[in-house]
């Protein structure tokens, strides 16, 4: 809220340079902002008496713009990246598959490793859950097991985080 917008009848003052002026009604804070052609801008609606502040509202939000766009490009967004197989995978295969998922892990992303089976491959899912286990424990000295081999469907899946 800012300048006509703040109804309280109290709020404690703070001015353009940070020092504090006291608790005092709205209208004699509105009158302090107008003097020194700035906006009285409330920053802490909840405190009791609310506390409002002397500046100028466009650079404020300038700010708080600034600073928002600043904490984005901080932060790190984790992908889950997804590599299938067949319950009939050759070594070879395999490990083309797992120097893949190394090189998802590296780059901070998590795997998701999904073993499909397809018509009569239905009838050995258990047996081929030994595959999984297989490229987990292939992995195991870069990534952790997140999410255990869990039968969905069609399909056995897990997913790989790297080691912290």
């Amino acid at each position: 809220m800012i300048n006509e917008q703040i109804r309280d009848k109290e709020v404690r003052l703070i001015g353009e340079d940070g020092e504090q002026l006291g608790v005092m009604s709205s209208r004699e804070a509105l009158k302090l902002a107008q003097e020194a052609d700035l906006d009285l801008v409330k920053i802490a609606p909840t405190a009791k008496p609310p506390v409002c502040k002397i500046i100028d509202y466009g650079k404020y939000r300038y700010e708080l713009a600034r600073k928002e766009k600043e904490a984005k490009k901080k932060q790190k967004t984790v992908e889950v990246k997804e590599i299938r197989m067949s319950p009939n995978i050759e070594s070879n295969d395999l490990n083309t598959k797992m120097n893949a998922a190394k090189k998802f892990l590296s780059k901070g992303d998590k795997v998701k490793i999904t073993l499909r089976f397809r018509g009569r491959e239905m009838a050995h899912m258990q047996t081929s859950k030994h595959i999984l286990d297989d490229f987990a424990e292939q992995l195991a000295e870069i990534a952790v097991v997140e999410k255990a081999p869990k039968l969905e469907g069609r399909s056995i899946s897990m997913v790989l985080a790297e080691k912290k």
